[in-house]
Parts: C-alpha cells; sequence; structure tokens
C-alpha cells in the first residue's frame, strides 16, 4: 500500500494545472487541497474560505502544511504571511500566482518592471472568463470590460503544460482589447522550485 504524503498543499485554484501535473509526473508527493480562485475579487471571501480550508486541514492533516499563495494575495500589508504564521503552517516565497510561475522571490518585479504587460498563465485566463461573465450578468458592457485593461501594452502566456497556443485562443476569445505580444514555455519548473524550496525548509 502506498504511503500517504507527508506533505499537504493549500493551494489557490489558479496552480491547479501546474501542481496536478508535478505530482502526476512523480516530481512532487503531496497532498493537494485547493480553494477556489474565483474568491480573488474578493479579500474578506477569500480571507473566510481559506480559513475554513486551513482549520479543516489542520484537523485531518498529520504532516507539513504549505501555503501556496502569494503575499499579495490578501493585500499588500503582509496579510498571507499574517494568517500563515497564525495557522503555523509554511508559505511560498513568491510575491502571486504569476511570480510563483515563474520561479518566485520576486522574479516577477524583474520580467516586467515597468508593469506595462500582463503575465497569463492557464488558471487567469480561466478566472478572468469567469469574471467577464459575472460583470456581464451585473450590466457591465462589454467595451467597459475591455477598458478595465486599458493600461496593460500587451499580454504574455505562460505555457506551464504545454498547451500554451490553447490558452492564447482562449485568452483571445474573451475580449480584452490587449494584443498577445509572446508565449513563454516556461513548463513547471517555476512552481516545483518555489513549492520544494519552502518544503526543504519547513
Amino acid at each position: 500500500m502506498k504511503e500517504k504524503p507527508k506533505i499537504c498543499l493549500v493551494s489557490c485554484s489558479v496552480l491547479k494545472r501546474e501542481l496536478q501535473k508535478l505530482v502526476k509526473d512523480g516530481k512532487l508527493d503531496a497532498e493537494l487541497v485547493f480553494v477556489s480562485k474565483n474568491f480573488h475579487v474578493d479579500y474578506t471571501a477569500l480571507e473566510t474560505n481559506l480559513r475554513k480550508v486551513l482549520e479543516h486541514t489542520k484537523k485531518r492533516f498529520n504532516g507539513k502544511i504549505v501555503l501556496v499563495y502569494g503575499d499579495l494575495c490578501l493585500g499588500t500589508d503582509g496579510e498571507m504571511k499574517k494568517l500563515a504564521k497564525e495557522f503555523g503552517v509554511a508559505k511560498i516565497d513568491a510575491l502571486n500566482c504569476i511570480d510563483c510561475q515563474l520561479g518566485g522571490t520576486g522574479a516577477f518585479e524583474d520580467a516586467d518592471p515597468e508593469h506595462h504587460l500582463m503575465f497569463m498563465g492557464p488558471g487567469m485566463i480561466e478566472f478572468f472568463k469567469d469574471m467577464k461573465v459575472n460583470l456581464l450578468q451585473l450590466g457591465l458592457d462589454e467595451a467597459s470590460f475591455a477598458g478595465m485593461f486599458s493600461g496593460v501594452k500587451g499580454f504574455v502566456i505562460l505555457d506551464t503544460c504545454c498547451d500554451g497556443e490553447k490558452w492564447k485562443a482562449e485568452l483571445e476569445k474573451i475580449g480584452m482589447g490587449v494584443p498577445v505580444i509572446e508565449t513563454r514555455k516556461i513548463g513547471c519548473g517555476g512552481v516545483l522550485s518555489v513549492v520544494v524550496d519552502t518544503i526543504n525548509h519547513v
């Protein structure tokens, strides 16, 4: 009988594909628990649900728990680090999910110091697809939705699971009025290194 993983990753579902692929490929031995990425539009809703998941996970899981969320995912005042400390769990060293995909430790800032670009992995593309549907149902029109991205010069697709063309097409279908200027085949190595580095220091 296979031994149960001694690590549990509590992650935003924006990284679901990458983490599931790493486990499937045998590069990561961990139990995975996901919290919906759609809570990201509301810090309060995200914190409430994240607290419930952490409480439940701590009660039933005896091994080490790692929080796979960025420093900025609950706000800019260290809220996510404080939450991790409160629950006594480790947290990855990354600013947000894109930073995690790029290898963490602020790589996101180095990749676009002028903040002219918007990096989009599969999970983020799905997030904006869902967001558009919800906003249109609330009465926002197509032009106003596209206008939310007027300050962005271009999208960079992060091809983490070797299906970048599929996600480029999905992103273009959403209608955000911003061109895709590049697709980077980065694989899941950035996510793996950030998570493994955290596990090794727990």
